[in-house]
């Protein structure tokens, strides 16, 4: 374990903090944490090293970096400008790094309560899912001042193997919407591939051996088409979660003129799925509605 003097605090211990906020401390970041509910940072502190706070403000009293990674614009408004948000406690000349995916417009809010207190700001979310998480493997979207990003970026490492910065704050969270209306398509796609391969009776593990070698591959039909034809959807990422982003990126579009006919509609087969029981399924189950 490398050893460094940074004070971070981590808020949010879910399916993609927890890892990542482990990555830090075996960074030898001296590592913060905040969660909700507080048995996760309990068991959090029971498999790292690091100290334990019992509001986001305590938990970033000391912190040079603080990030946060919580379920959506609401929560991330609570643990930042809330009564006992980060921004309570915060010194001038830290920074905050925000890898929710939420709203650009949460995004451009939280730039400008950090700009008062002169405190750095950048929106950050990630894609890799749990196992990018897990492995340290994350792509990282961001938004913000490149002085900031740049003093940031080797910090984020310790969980990513990838981040770049696309522009003013708000360019990550657009980022991260265009990732998963990308998603939402390909997924839909697959899924119908599939269904159609079963109904025709071929062997479609070995149609997927061909046809990933050419131009209809991609990470989902490497990663996913054999558990979705096996009926195995517990890799993470929920439909709940997916509905969610996929809202977030609909919302943007009526504001920029966008047309999303293809993402609206997979919107509704996720809707489809939630009817299922299917809340907590990852997104790959657009299968299970088919068959």
């Amino acid at each position: 374990m490398t050893s460094n003097n940074k004070n971070v605090a981590f808020i949010g211990l879910g399916v993609m903090g927890f890892p990542m906020a482990g990555h830090l401390a075996n960074q030898g970041y001296n590592v913060t944490v905040y969660n909700r509910t507080t048995s996760k940072a309990q068991t959090w502190m029971e498999t790292y090293s690091g100290q334990l706070a019992t509001t986001p403000a305590l938990a970033a009293t000391n912190a040079d970096i603080v990030f946060i990674c919580v379920g959506n614009d609401d929560d991330l408004r609570e643990v930042t400008t809330g009564t006992d948000g980060v921004l309570q406690s915060m010194r001038a000349n830290t920074t905050l790094v925000d890898h929710t995916t939420a709203s650009a417009d949460v995004a451009r809010e939280l730039f400008k309560a950090c700009e008062s207190k002169q405190i750095g700001f950048i929106d950050a979310p990630v894609s890799g899912g749990e196992a990018g998480a897990v492995n340290g493997q994350l792509t990282i979207m961001c938004g913000g001042q490149a002085d900031i990003y740049n003093a940031v970026e080797p910090v984020m490492a310790a969980y990513a193997r990838f981040s770049k910065l696309l522009g003013d704050v708000g360019s990550g969270q657009i980022a991260k919407m265009m990732n998963q209306i990308c998603i939402a398509g390909v997924v839909q796609g697959l899924a119908e591939a599939l269904q159609f391969g079963q109904n025709a009776n071929i062997d479609c593990e070995a149609v997927i051996e061909v046809i990933s070698k050419g131009a209809a591959g991609s990470w989902q039909m490497e990663n996913r088409h054999k558990s979705m034809l096996d009926d195995h959807y517990e890799h993470g990422f929920a439909v709940d979660w997916m509905r969610k982003d996929l809202s977030i990126a609909l919302d943007e579009a009526k504001k920029n003129g966008s047309t999303l006919p293809v993402t609206a509609l997979v919107d509704q087969f996720y809707a489809d799925v939630q009817k299922m029981g299917g809340n907590r399924w990852d997104t790959s189950s657009l299968l299970k509605r088919l068959v």
